[in-house]
C-alpha cells in the first residue's frame, strides 16, 4: 500500500493543543488566588533547583510541553532537558532540571509531573507492545480511544514509544464498520445494508466526486469485516486496508492466505482481543497492522517525581 495515515509529530499544532489543555490545567489549580500553601510557607525570595526524575524505568515523551508550563507559572524559570523524548530512562534516571525561584517551581511541579508521566505512560505501554511482535512484519496502531482534547498529544506519545498513528480523526479517512453497513441504505434494495464491497465502491466514489485531488489521492479506505466469507467478497473492490474484527489467529492465518492469493498490496489490521500476552500470535498470523485500544485508554501513567533543592 502506498498510502499511511498522518503520523504525528510535535509542531505548530500540537504546541497549540497542548497551550489549550495548560490554560485549563493552570485554572483548575492554581484557580484565581494561587498556591496559598507556598505563599504562606516559602519566602518570595528563595531561588531552588529540582531535579525531575524517573521513579520507575521508561520511554519518555511530552518534553517540548515542559518550557512552556514552566514559563506560564514563572517566566523566571529554566528548564534544562537531561534527556530527549523517544528516550529509554531506567529507573532513579534524571529527565531533566527546573531552576529559579521555588515558589514557581512548587507551583508548577505537578502540572509538569502530569504532562509528562500521562505521555511518558502511553510511550512505555507502546514500546512494549512493539517490542512484543519485533521480527514480524506487523505495526502496532493506535485508535481514537483518547481522552477528549488529549488526541494528538497521546498520539504523539504512541509514535514515541515506536508505534504508528491510525486515522487522526473522522476527518481524515474512510473506515467503514458494521453500524456503516447496516444503516448505509435504507431503500429497498438494500433493505439489509450494504456488502463490505459495495460499501468501498460508494466511498470510493463519493471521494472521486466531493474531495479536492490534494485529499482524493492520499485518503484511506479501510473496510472493517467479522467474518472470512466477508474478506473474500471485499477484496474484489480493492481497499487500501481490510480490518479483520476480533479473529482468532486461526482465522487471520487464514485471512492472509486467502488475500496474498488475491492482492498483495491490501493490508490487513487486526483489532479485537489485542493484548501483551496475545500480540506475538497475533503478529506471527502475517498480518501487516495491529490496532491496540489499549494504548491510549488503558496505559498507567509512568512515575515521576520532582526532588527539590534549595
Amino acid at each position: 500500500m502506498d498510502k499511511e495515515f498522518r503520523q504525528i509529530v510535535w509542531g505548530e499544532q500540537l504546541q497549540a493543543d497542548w497551550e489549550q489543555l495548560l490554560r485549563l490545567a493552570v485554572r483548575e489549580d492554581l484557580g484565581d488566588d494561587g498556591d496559598w500553601t507556598t505563599r504562606a510557607v516559602v519566602p518570595e525570595d528563595v531561588v531552588g533547583r529540582a531535579e525531575v526524575v524517573a521513579r520507575q524505568p521508561g520511554v519518555i515523551a511530552g518534553l517540548p510541553g515542559v518550557k512552556r508550563t514552566l514559563e506560564e507559572i514563572e517566566p523566571r524559570l529554566r528548564w534544562l532537558p537531561e534527556v530527549e523524548d523517544c528516550q529509554a530512562v531506567g529507573q532513579g534516571g534524571r529527565i531533566g532540571r527546573i531552576d529559579g525561584p521555588a515558589r514557581g517551581i512548587l507551583a508548577a511541579e505537578r502540572l509538569v509531573l502530569n504532562l509528562l508521566g500521562r505521555l511518558s505512560g502511553i510511550a512505555t505501554l507502546t514500546r512494549q507492545y512493539v517490542e512484543a511482535v519485533s521480527g514480524t512484519k506487523a505495526r502496532i496502531y493506535d485508535t481514537r480511544k483518547t481522552a477528549p482534547g488529549w488526541r494528538r498529544l497521546e498520539k504523539y506519545a504512541v509514535c514515541c514509544g515506536g508505534g504508528s498513528n491510525h486515522r487522526t480523526g473522522l476527518f481524515d479517512a474512510v473506515l467503514i464498520k458494521d453500524n456503516h453497513l447496516a444503516l448505509g441504505s435504507k431503500s429497498s434494495q438494500h433493505a439489509a445494508g450494504y456488502t463490505p464491497a459495495e460499501a468501498v465502491h460508494r466511498a470510493r466514489r463519493f471521494i472521486q466526486d466531493h474531495a479536492p485531488d490534494s485529499v482524493h489521492n492520499r485518503m484511506i479506505i479501510e473496510v472493517e469485516v467479522d467474518a472470512l466469507e466477508q474478506l473474500d467478497d471485499v477484496l474484489s473492490a480493492r481497499p487500501d486496508i481490510v480490518l479483520l474484527d476480533n479473529m482468532s489467529p486461526a482465522e487471520l492465518r487464514d485471512a492472509v492466505a486467502r488475500r496474498d492469493a488475491c492482492n498483495r498490496v491490501i493490508e490487513l489490521e487486526a483489532s479485537g482481543g489485542v493484548n501483551l500476552r496475545t500480540a506475538g500470535r497475533i503478529a506471527a498470523t502475517g498480518v501487516e497492522r495491529i490496532s491496540v485500544g489499549a494504548l491510549t485508554h488503558s496505559a498507567a501513567c509512568l512515575d515521576i517525581g520532582l526532588d527539590l533543592e534549595t
